[in-house]
């Protein structure tokens, strides 16, 4: 539920700019949206502790041990 005053605020400000800024304001509104979508309990998750192989859980962590956290020093 939206705020009364918040939602004036918006409205008031958005009174305030051209239509490619209230554009821009409605773009991003909408991003916000998307990008905030519902996950799944940890408690849902928690029938899939352990079941990974050990043997793949070392290969994992060897591939991070050797691939993250390093800087090419030539990159850029």
């Amino acid at each position: 539920m939206l705020n009364v005053t918040v939602k004036k605020q918006i409205i008031n400000q958005m009174g305030l700019l051209d239509y490619e800024h209230q554009k821009r304001v409605l773009d991003f509104a909408r991003t916000l949206v998307v990008t905030c979508p519902k996950g799944v309990p940890g408690k849902q998750l928690l029938s899939f502790a352990g079941t990974i192989p050990v043997a793949d859980l070392k290969t994992m962590e060897q591939a991070i041990k050797d691939t993250c956290e390093k800087v090419d020093l030539n990159e850029w």
